[in-house]
């Protein structure tokens, strides 16, 4: 049996990729600033249905690392409840994935409003602010904690040579149903293909995805 070949990412060449950065930045600034535009009702909507289910806040601010370990504030809207970090604890030892990721099917953290927002992605479209301001790219690899970082192995932080995403090659090829290494070897394919019109058949899928979910939880 013939094991699959390791990727190894060439983070030189990825920093020299002038053209496709420069566009793929005119493509995040646009398509974040209409998006924020033409979605304001729908923020409005899930912002009053949020207010209206608990008094916490209507968003969720996380640190994250992007680039080069690059710490930023990301925003979500919450989907669980306000003290759902301080439970974390509690909930580590029923880890459903391997590797260096949280994921609970059933996790109890997760209010009424937020299983549905989950389930088609709209807790992600803050994210468009942080897209418009540079922190993160529309297409690119998730994000991860701090805490995520310090288990992950050399390879693992290939993922990170690139600015992050709001979607990603993992989110639209099965997300919560594709397993850690699963998901970094999705990311590193993503770095290693990526283009603009690679970027722009993900967000296409991504939307599709909204509409009719596979497997986010």
């Amino acid at each position: 049996m013939v094991e699959n070949k390791k990727i190894v990412i060439d983070e030189e060449y990825q920093n020299q990729r002038y053209l496709y950065r420069f566009f793929k930045r005119i493509l995040d600034i646009v398509a974040s600033g209409i998006g924020l535009i033409i979605l304001s009702p729908i923020f409005l909507i899930i912002s009053a249905v949020i207010k209206a289910e608990d008094r916490g806040p209507i968003f969720y601010s996380q640190i994250r690392l992007g680039k080069g370990l690059q710490p930023f504030k990301m925003y979500k809207f919450r989907s669980m409840v306000v003290d759902a970090d301080k439970k974390l604890e509690e909930l580590l030892e029923k880890n459903e994935v391997e590797g260096a990721m949280f994921k609970m099917k059933d996790d109890p953290r997760i209010t009424n409003i937020g299983k549905y927002i989950r389930k088609h992605s709209l807790d992600e479209l803050p994210q468009l602010w942080n897209v418009l301001v540079g922190d993160m790219s529309l297409v690119g690899p998730r994000p991860p904690l701090e805490r995520e970082v310090a288990e992950y192995t050399d390879y693992d932080r290939q993922r990170l040579t690139v600015k992050p995403g709001c979607t990603g090659l993992w989110q639209v090829s099965g997300r919560n149903d594709v397993d850690f290494n699963g998901m970094v070897e999705l990311d590193l394919n993503y770095i290693e293909h990526s283009g603009i019109f690679f970027d722009i058949s993900i967000l296409l899928r991504t939307i599709t995805i909204m509409f009719k979910p596979n497997g986010a939880y």
